[in-house]
């Protein structure tokens, strides 16, 4: 399996969401670099303190964190949890493609 930016990959608004600096959030930080090299840097992932940027949450309806979202799609894909697995989270969203030799 490979990860591949999808053609349509460039309107991709992908947020991270998380809460101040818990341990939780610094794991999902760090996760959002592996996914970012994962992607060869082609799609950006923004990082959302809902601490800091309060009304952003409510405005997206976040109820946990760390919270993946893809506000790409309406309605957007979310992701809530540990996203350290890359190949799920890539899975997930649609950025994983199944090598066609077996």
């Amino acid at each position: 399996m490979s990860a591949e930016v999808p053609p349509d990959a460039q309107s991709a608004v992908l947020r991270l969401y998380v809460a101040g600096d818990t341990p939780g959030a610094g794991r999902a930080r760090r996760s959002r670099l592996d996914l970012i090299e994962a992607l060869h840097g082609k799609v950006a992932i923004e990082v959302v303190d809902i601490i800091d940027r309060p009304d952003e949450a409510e405005k997206a309806g976040i109820l946990a964190t760390p919270t993946l979202s893809d506000e790409s799609v309406v309605p957007p894909r979310r992701l809530v949890g540990d996203i350290s697995d890359v190949a799920r989270v890539l899975e997930y969203f649609g950025y994983l493609k199944k090598d066609s030799a077996a």
